[in-house]
């Protein structure tokens, strides 16, 4: 059967690789057919008296702009995103999946042109995606180092031991998980990977599957980031408050009680703990971590080299904690400082405008020196020792980033084929006739612009200067309808295996990434639903608080619901 497999997959390889040649062989063959007509015509042109050069600039121009490639603005730009999502979780392979959708965006853009897509993948897409997330992997590096170095010092083992006589039960786990994902609301970035190489020691004692953890860690990371006042999200969202009448941090504020779904899955993750409910593929990985204590199911872990905790006598449980609430320090100065505190800017201000791409990576640096001082001033670690913990955490970093980087490159190719400009264009054309429904509307548009893009934030960016078109200042609706592109740009990010946030919550949970979206799908749907739900009691009543009550009596009933369905595996 796994040779029929094996098989099966060599075949469909190889007829994508004809299926792509073809394709680039009909692209030289047009060119050269294209090459010759312009060869004939400018000897044409050449033997006539009129000037003609502004008018070829001119058609030149309109050439180079991409008005005439079909593929821009409309429909055929969602194709890549969903040619790679479908890929990923039909083949369980991230890696082909994404750049065959980053390959199948390029072609589009290039009009399948073989040499201008090869030009749109390495410069639009994968140089520009190493430039624009190089503070993030800069971090991610960061934070793998230190991962690294707490192992060395035997500090994660430490703190194993100790919550298994202070955390006792499975509930007390991840409670103690779900409480620290809420209190690092900074930013989700640093929330996934800090939450993961924390918890990690905790709920594997207790034998919560890894594909668990990382719904824990992804499902209080972003939905938290986006009802915290103090966040990197408040600031970004902050920006486009123009048009408004109301300060960014105050739209903010005003529109967190109607974010249905951030609040809703908070409450979904302690109504599943304390009733005991699973469902989905998520039953199976936590059936299998319960009475056969394995913790993955299918898949392994990417981070194989930090799987076993080094054990080392000299190593505390404050060993951990110094460096984790050193880091948590330093990079809120980190966010503040990018952001202008030192000029003068108040901390809301210089909250708003920093650059968390920055920030985190100043923090992160200044963290690990620190750290790597105070480890061998207590004589846990040698030098040497620490050096070697830096390779260590760069490898156990290199498939994150190697899919952040692929999955940066797909978000490019979009851009390149205006897909957000096609999902507004269709926002404002149902405008018109479905006003009350439209917070509903436009928390359904949110999901699929950020599922597909795998942005939240370019998905708000887009869609929010809409919303506030839409209704005007005085409109009970507009909180409601800002808090709806808010929590379906949320929604749409948790869901998407493309998703940046994603892609680290598996990585600070150490589980197949596959694995993760598969997983954590069901619950992110029924919530969604649930909030949907919400929105459309809110928009006709015109009341988002009884939206509130709708959703969270949704919520309840849910689980209740799966808790009755699923009763004898409970």
């Amino acid at each position: 059967m796994d040779r029929f497999l094996a098989a099966k997959k060599f075949f469909a390889l190889m007829m994508l690789v004809m299926i792509v040649l073809s394709v680039f062989t009909l692209g030289i063959v047009a060119e050269s057919e294209a090459t010759d007509t312009t060869a004939v015509a400018a000897e044409a042109a050449a033997d006539t008296t009129v000037d003609t050069s502004a008018e070829t600039d001119t058609a030149a121009a309109t050439d180079d702009s991409g008005s005439d490639n079909m593929f821009i603005g409309t429909f055929w730009s969602l194709i890549p995103p969903v040619v790679a999502i479908v890929l990923a979780l039909i083949t369980k392979e991230v890696y082909s999946s994404l750049f065959i959708g980053i390959l199948v965006g390029g072609l589009f853009a290039a009009q399948f042109s073989p040499l201008k897509t090869v030009d749109a993948i390495i410069n639009d897409g994968l140089i520009a995606a190493v430039s624009g997330s190089a503070g993030i992997f800069i971090f991610l590096v960061i934070l793998g180092i230190l991962v690294a170095l707490i192992n060395k010092t035997g500090a994660a083992a430490a703190f194993g031991k100790w919550a298994q006589t202070h955390v006792k039960t499975r509930i007390g786990a991840i409670l103690a998980t779900f409480a620290l994902g809420v209190l690092i609301f900074i930013d989700d970035y640093f929330n996934c990977l800090t939450v993961g190489s924390v918890m990690l020691p905790v709920t594997d004692s207790h034998k919560i599957s890894r594909a668990k953890l990382a719904y824990l860690i992804d499902a209080t990371a972003a939905p938290v980031c986006m009802i915290a006042p103090i966040s990197s999200w408040a600031a970004a969202v902050s920006e486009y408050a123009e048009g408004t009448g109301y300060s960014g941090l105050e739209l903010f504020i005003r529109a967190i009680p109607y974010n249905y779904y951030s609040l809703m899955t908070l409450a979904f993750i302690l109504l599943i703990t304390f009733m005991r409910v699973d469902y989905g593929s998520m039953l199976i990985h936590e059936t299998n971590a319960l009475e056969k204590g394995d913790l993955f199911t299918t898949g392994v872990s990417d981070n194989r080299s930090q799987e076993e905790l080094e054990v080392n006598d000299k190593g505390r449980v404050f060993d951990l904690i110094v460096p984790i609430a050193v880091l948590i320090v330093v990079c809120v100065f980190g966010l503040v400082y990018v952001g202008g505190i030192l000029d003068g800017t108040d901390f809301v201000s210089a909250f708003s405008a920093t650059d968390a791409t920055v920030g985190l990576p100043w923090g992160g640096l200044i963290t690990l020196v620190i750290t790597i001082i105070y480890l061998i001033a207590r004589r846990v670690i040698t030098f040497k020792d620490a050096m070697e913990c830096v390779p260590k955490g760069f490898i156990a970093m290199v498939p994150a980033i190697l899919i952040l980087t692929f999955a940066t490159a797909l978000k490019n190719m979009t851009t390149l084929l205006s897909a957000k400009e096609f999902i507004a264009s269709l926002m404002e054309g149902a405008a018109a006739g479905l006003h009350n429904f439209l917070p509903a509307v436009i928390f359904i548009v949110a999901c699929f612009l950020s599922f597909s893009t795998g942005t939240s934030w370019g998905t708000f960016g887009i869609l929010i200067p809409i919303v506030v078109g839409i209704f005007p200042a005085t409109s009970d609706l507009l909180f409601i309808g800002i808090s709806a592109c808010l929590a379906g740009a949320v929604c749409g990010d948790h869901c998407s295996p493309i998703s940046d946030t994603t892609i680290m919550s598996s990585a600070g949970a150490q589980c197949d990434h596959i694995n993760h979206v598969q997983t954590q799908l069901p619950y992110a749907i029924t919530v969604a639903i649930c909030s949907f739900v919400g929105y459309i009691v809110g928009g006709l009543c015109r009341n988002g608080w009884i939206g509130l009550v709708a959703a969270t009596v949704a919520t309840v009933g849910s689980v209740m619901v799966a808790k009755f369905a699923f009763q004898k595996n409970t």
